[in-house]
């Protein structure tokens, strides 16, 4: 491949960021830095930044290189999308919802209380005007993101004393992320969020009585159970979030249309692979752990009905006072009314249809 193929322009030194220096220009390789919102070599997200890394460096034949540095490396695990929107980062993989601080609407990109499930998600992004709304909410920050998969949906979370009623939560402190924690503050639930590294020692402590993470591959990997061993599934707030790959746009802009080909389908690659991989493992853990005799149940049902009047008052308020949220609001929320619908209709009897035929 040509230089002047590779590149849209041979002005590139100038207009990019600074992390494509003179010498890698000479060889027509862009040096890029890619930082993880999650630990180096943890299961699923932190390795899923590093695959996605390498994806990246063999779909362009060696013309991209790839310096990885995991959650905490080079910038705090909740500061990627400010590192990518500076110029310190060239690349970064997280989730969507740790930036909701300077993107409100970053919350419709990951998951909502009892919202869209993670093919459900990827579908809105890529066919119902999703891509564009993300787009134009990231365009003020310089910043280009990327669907790049999910867990699947989560665990409601480790506790160390069993819920069996709704009155068990009032005055429980919770390690929770998204809007999930503004659904449990209703029900009298502290709070709190803390990077993953910091969840089992806040169980240890009596920091916290609670926490959810992701799910059985990822909670076991953090040992939240050795703490807390009453287990609640599925997560009321987490139906199926989102990773992402995010890109400085002046980095991505300066690309050819070929190499930005060559990122949108590595994303696209690496979101196949990891809701592969957490639905394998998750499923593998979780059949270990009751194996194991891990008290393993759903919420009561006066609890779910709690959480979900919780819900929907949360979703109501949410997007107020934010445009970009009130423009997405209420078409998303038909969205999920509409695939609630669906899969009422068809993946929910087929699955209690095929519990049914094997006595599950």
């Amino acid at each position: 491949m040509k230089r002047r193929d590779f590149l849209k322009t041979g002005a590139l030194a100038a207009a990019a960021a600074p992390a494509l220096a003179a010498p890698a220009l000479a060889q027509a390789t862009l040096n890029l830095k890619l930082v993880g919102g999650f630990p180096r070599g943890f299961p699923g997200v932190g390795t899923g930044a590093e695959k996605l890394g390498k994806r990246l460096e063999e779909m362009s034949d060696g013309k991209v290189k790839i310096t990885y540095y995991g959650g905490g490396e080079l910038v705090p695990p909740f500061e990627v999308f400010s590192a990518v929107s500076s110029g310190t980062a060239d690349i970064g993989h997280t989730a969507p919802y740790f930036h909701v601080g300077k993107v409100r609407s970053t919350m419709y990109f990951t998951t909502v209380p009892y919202g869209l499930d993670q093919t459900e998600l990827s579908g809105w992004i890529a066919y119902g005007g999703g891509q564009e709304l993300w787009d134009e909410a990231y365009a003020p920050f310089g910043v280009k993101p990327f669907y790049a998969g999910g867990s699947g949906a989560q665990a409601g979370g480790w506790f160390k004393k069993p819920i069996e009623k709704l009155d068990d939560l009032a005055g429980l402190k919770m390690r929770i992320a998204g809007l999930g924690g503004d659904v449990m503050r209703k029900l009298g639930v502290a709070t709190v969020l803390t990077p993953p590294p910091e969840i089992f020692p806040a169980l240890q402590s009596g920091v916290v009585d609670a926490a959810e993470f992701v799910g059985p591959w990822n909670d076991v990997a953090l040992g939240l159970y050795k703490i807390a061993p009453y287990y609640y599934l599925p997560a009321f707030h987490e139906p199926g979030p989102a990773l992402e790959m995010m890109v400085n746009r002046n980095v991505y802009e300066n690309l050819s249309p070929a190499m930005q080909a060559i990122f949108a389908n590595a994303a696209k690659a690496q979101a196949e692979d990891t809701v592969a991989e957490f639905r394998y493992n998750n499923t593998k853990v979780l059949a270990d752990l009751v194996s194991k005799g891990a008290k393993v149940s759903a919420f009561p049902d006066d609890v779910v009905a709690a959480l979900g009047k919780a819900a929907r008052e949360v979703l109501d308020e949410f997007p107020k006072g934010d445009a970009m949220s009130e423009k997405i609001h209420g078409a998303y929320i038909d969205y999920i009314k509409e695939c609630t619908a669906y899969t009422k209709a068809m993946e929910g009897r087929m699955f209690a249809e095929r519990a049914a035929v094997w006595g599950i």
